[in-house]
């Protein structure tokens, strides 16, 4: 199965230039079964990124727009009456997707947003008291821009708690954007992309990657630096269990890209500042990934054992 990994990789980096760190942060989110946050300025490619993924994984793509007048129900679906039948109808929403893209998710309101929370956790949407499932796999790509927060509505922490990783695309470098506007003149359209993988290859690899070794050891490690984040006097809400659990599963994720079938500290360490950050309530106003990285600095890795 290491193959599907490179197949997907590559064609990700077939539209999106430059980029390998993200594509391997969203890739890690994709395995461990989680979800992404993308923080970042519009036009730097998070949309195109959440299509090529759907494309390259042949899984059904859906996009949320999401402004102030957006209904719960625009986002899980509703029962509607259908009169040749005579009786109430499931109209789906666009939750019922592999990839659903949820573009400047803090421009919906605070009701708009907890329609996410069920189904980002469960797998599973509630409607008129009816529990039903979406597909598998089933991961979810929201999008805010860190820059303008006039009319918008900030995550909650128990909706940022739902996101495995969070990451910031950024702006390229010289040399990626000269290689963009070139590939623009053979531009490479998402629609044009070929799929790589099937669905049934990501839940064998979500398969695989759960069966990573993770030691005692290493998992006493990622405690010690989650429950640091508890006592440390920069932040007023650490990490939850959830995250601690979130830790150990983008750790076996990255482990698996790396074709290891066993964690080490170094995965540890390149996965807690994407995974751990957007967990955090900070006091005193520094960048929450600046606080892990003196975290990780702070709680010593020579205790882990090989």
């Amino acid at each position: 199965m290491r193959d599907k990994i490179a197949a997907l990789k590559d064609n990700l980096s077939r539209t999106i230039v430059g980029k390998d760190k993200p594509i391997r942060l969203v890739i890690i989110a994709l395995l461990s079964g989680g979800h992404a946050l993308l923080e970042d300025v519009p036009g730097v490619g998070k949309t195109l990124l959440a299509k090529s993924l759907a494309r390259s994984i042949n899984g059904r793509f859906q996009r949320v727009q999401c402004t102030p007048d957006l209904l719960p129900s625009d986002v899980t679906g509703t029962n509607i009456w259908n009169p040749s039948s005579r009786e109430f109808e499931f109209l789906p929403g666009p939750v019922f997707a592999n990839v659903l893209l949820a573009d400047e998710i803090n421009r919906a309101t605070p009701r708009t947003q907890s329609a996410l929370l069920e189904v980002m956790e469960e797998k599973q949407v509630t409607v008129d008291g009816e529990p039903r499932k979406v597909p598998q796999p089933f991961f979810v790509i929201a999008t805010q821009n860190p820059i303008e927060y006039q009319g918008t509505f900030p995550l909650p922490e128990a909706q940022m708690d739902r996101f495995t990783v969070s990451l910031s695309m950024g702006y390229p470098s010289a040399a990626e954007e000269l290689l963009m506007l070139q590939k623009q003149l053979h531009q490479v359209n998402v629609d044009e992309l070929e799929p790589c993988i099937s669905l049934d290859d990501v839940r064998e690899l979500q398969r695989l990657t759960s069966q990573v070794k993770v030691t005692r050891s290493l998992q006493q490690y990622m405690l010690d630096i989650v429950r640091t984040s508890r006592e440390d006097e920069e932040i007023s809400l650490g990490v939850s269990p959830r995250g601690t659990v979130a830790l150990q599963r983008a750790t076996q994720a990255l482990a698996f890209l790396e074709e290891r079938d066993y964690a080490i500290p170094d995965d540890v360490k390149f996965v807690a500042p994407h995974v751990l950050s957007h967990r955090l309530t900070t006091t005193s106003g520094r960048p929450p990934k600046a606080i892990v990285e003196r975290l990780l600095r702070s709680v010593m890795v020579e205790s882990v054992a090989a």
